[in-house]
């Protein structure tokens, strides 16, 4: 990338301040992407709580699938784990938490997630200035993926654990670009520019970030373009379709504007169909919430 500068004295120097520190920011995602081992945080009370319940040594397998399955990051690392020639002797790769846990074991799993969750409270600290929104994320982020799970189940043959899957995972970029824009000042103190930073680039960057954490091609598939308005010209029927409802019915970019997004933009969802499932809907999200209180 390149920068571009201007000698006009009427330029205000920290608007030119915050450009460079836009394409140094992208820079340097791009260069992280590359490392492939990434860490970052997503929300505060989760990792705390999935560290604490975890440190029960008498803690059941059940437990540890619905604890950890309110965290994006630690899902994604588990499929990793559970995916890589290690523990995936057969090939077959799997796109759900519970058969993650299954495969690597409940000890493995508490150890990884442990260790994520706590990289991720050292981290946490420098989120303090996006408390907000990283916490309005992360509830629209519960929120699609009970969404998910009830879409797949009542309209669908798509498995409504892998659903459930894609939509905890499909806005993991912009949780990944949130705690890279608090790595610079002109950043912390511009929310609107991050806001607009994250409307134009956390698609494809999560889909950078999650090809490069190993994630199967199916999930990187299904959350491509969640956030791009397109008809369902043949109902909900895919996985695709699923994360792209889900993400709508859960308030779209609402939560980077503080408040639910209109679906006037989406006539598709509008729909007796859709406002059938309101109800099961918030009760999924409200038992993915009771998880962690």
């Amino acid at each position: 990338m390149t920068e571009h500068f201007t000698d006009d004295p009427n330029i205000d120097k920290k608007d030119e301040a915050l450009t460079a520190q836009r394409f140094r920011m992208l820079e340097d995602i791009a260069r992280e992407l590359s490392a492939k081992d990434i860490s970052f945080p997503t929300c505060f009370d989760a990792a705390l709580k999935i560290r604490n319940a975890l440190r029960d040594p008498g803690v059941q397998i059940r437990e540890v699938v619905r604890m950890v399955g309110t965290e994006p990051l630690v899902v994604v690392k588990l499929l990793r784990m559970a995916n890589s020639v290690a523990y995936n002797r057969s090939g077959q790769v799997i796109t759900d938490i519970d058969t993650a846990v299954t495969r690597i074991g409940l000890e493995a799993t508490r150890t990884l997630a442990i260790s994520i969750a706590m990289d991720q409270l050292l981290r946490s600290k420098d989120l303090v200035c996006f408390g907000d929104l990283s916490k309005a994320l992360w509830l629209h982020t519960l929120r699609t993926a009970a969404a998910a799970r009830v879409l797949a189940a009542r309209l669908t043959r798509v498995n409504r654990e892998e659903a459930m899957m894609a939509g905890l995972v499909h806005d993991l970029g912009a949780f990944y670009m949130l705690y890279r824009a608090a790595q610079y000042e002109e950043m912390r103190i511009r929310l609107d520019s991050v806001r607009h930073l994250l409307a134009q680039w956390h698609e494809s960057i999560g889909e950078s970030l999650m090809s490069a954490l190993g994630l199967p091609e199916q999930i990187v598939q299904a959350t491509r373009e969640h956030d791009q308005p397109h008809a369902l010209e043949h109902g909900v029927r895919t996985l695709e379709d699923i994360v792209y409802v889900a993400n709508q019915l859960a308030g779209g970019m609402g939560w980077l504007f503080g408040g639910k997004a209109p679906t006037e933009g989406h006539p598709a969802l509008d729909t007796p169909e859709f406002a059938a499932l309101a109800d099961e809907i918030e009760a999924e999200y409200l038992a993915l919430m009771g998880v962690l209180s």
